[in-house]
């Protein structure tokens, strides 16, 4: 009886932690950007059941031509913006969920091809307020 218990609860705080989860809406996988240019960046919020509090986001971008496109957990490479995060509905209804659009620089530096373009995402889920972390990232051409 013990044991179940525990897994529900572990369970439950798992679920919680991914109904909080985020997306990258924009760029696309293997979309061409090019060096000194402004792109956006879109961050998708889904809708939850379970309350959360936002705490900040970090944008960061890394080439991949020196050792390969490595997960942000590793290293995160150059960071394009830090701070608040605050996601809402479009004012038209485009059906998109609660989002925020972010216009950064591609840094002139970056050489063409690969790279890792990486949302690290820090929110506060649940009544007790547990952190959650999380990393997402798409790949794109540097051109």
């Amino acid at each position: 009886m013990m044991f179940m218990k525990f897994f529900l609860v572990v369970a439950t705080l798992a679920l919680s932690a991914i109904a909080q989860t985020i997306n990258i809406g924009a760029p696309a996988e293997g979309s061409t950007v090019c060096a000194g240019c402004n792109i956006n960046v879109e961050v998708d919020r889904p809708n939850s059941l379970s309350g959360s509090e936002e705490v900040a986001i970090v944008i960061a971008m890394r080439s991949c031509n020196s050792g390969g496109c490595i997960s942000p957990e590793s290293a995160l490479g150059t960071v394009l913006y830090a701070g608040p995060y605050n996601p809402q509905y479009s004012a038209t209804p485009d059906w998109k969920p609660p989002h925020q659009n972010f216009t950064v620089e591609v840094p002139t530096f970056f050489i063409t091809g690969k790279a890792t373009l990486s949302v690290t995402h820090l929110s506060l889920v649940g009544a007790g307020f547990t952190p959650v972390l999380e990393f997402k990232n798409v790949t794109v051409n540097v051109a």
